[in-house]
């Protein structure tokens, strides 16, 4: 049989019209899911609600130590995941595969059970929550307490993230590097970091996204943050908390507008990376990060 024969006797659902219909279905779906839910926030949020909710100090208040806090979470994550990172990527050592599954585990542990964990683990009289004090790092309701559940839930995700990006390096190239005179130090400042960037910064993001929506270890080890350390404002919480305790005392229109505050500025930012995609201004070319 000819090649155009053998061509024409595929099954057109691989490429006819019901193929794409089944796709579009599937996606529309999802599509769906993702958007009611929010259509729904902003019809029980009118503007003007909208508007009053983002003139509301003490939500600017929340928002701003939720962004602080996170930001903080993530220089975390830049001065010790990314190491870990590197080390898992390439090193070889007995135990990895312990070191890996420990990496993944707050990814899939109930967040509530983090707070558990890490109140057990400063329980006021132990030693750590001793040291923690005298350094000056106290950690209930405050913001030391909000960056270190961040850190738990977060990181991991610019560890894992890092780790295929080191992996994904090829080796001949750090070879060449190496033949041109470069040391360990240099060949990883000018060749291996730069090439493995893009997904880390990915990595980053991803981070950066699961520090702002986490709640449950906070309501445990920081539901009421107070000043001290990098946060001097009043007393106030996490933008989750502030939402959670609105929805708890049945104020759901407040709930949803400071909802769909957030998601408001959420999209801005996330639209803002797209833009840098398509003019240049990040270092990567559109397609090759996420979100």
């Amino acid at each position: 049989m000819s090649r155009g024969g053998a061509a024409s006797g595929r099954p057109r659902w691989r490429t006819g019209p019901y193929w794409l219909a089944l796709q579009l279905v599937l996606s529309g779906s999802l599509l769906l899911l993702f958007l009611l839910p929010i259509a729904a926030l902003f019809t029980y949020a009118p503007p003007q609600r909208i508007l009053a909710a983002a003139t509301n100090p003490a939500v600017s208040t929340a928002l701003y130590l939720t962004f602080l806090a996170s930001g903080i979470a993530v220089l975390a994550a830049v001065v010790f995941a990314i190491p870990l990172g590197y080390l898992l990527a390439r090193r070889a050592f007995r135990g990895r595969s312990v070191v890996e599954s420990v990496v993944a585990l707050p990814v899939v542990v109930p967040h509530l059970l983090v707070g558990v964990g890490l109140f057990f683990l400063i329980l006021p009289g132990s030693p750590l929550y001793r040291f923690t004090t005298a350094v000056g790092l106290p950690i209930y309701d405050t913001i030391w307490g909000v960056v270190l559940v961040m850190v738990f839930v977060s990181a991991p995700y610019t560890v894992l993230a890092a780790d295929l990006s080191f992996r994904a390096v090829d080796g001949r190239v750090l070879e060449a590097a190496r033949s041109l005179g470069a040391g360990p130090a240099t060949a990883f400042l000018t060749v291996t970091f730069p090439l493995a960037l893009r997904g880390i910064v990915a990595g980053l993001l991803l981070t950066w996204a699961r520090a702002v929506s986490e709640i449950g270890g906070i309501l445990i080890l920081a539901y009421a943050v107070y000043p001290g350390g990098p946060y001097s404002g009043p007393v106030t919480s996490t933008l989750s908390v502030y939402v959670y305790n609105l929805f708890q005392t049945g104020d759901l229109a407040d709930a949803a507008a400071v909802s769909s505050l957030f998601l408001l500025i959420a999209f801005v930012l996330f639209f803002l990376v797209r833009l840098g995609e398509r003019t240049g201004w990040v270092p990567w070319r559109r397609g090759e990060l996420l979100p």
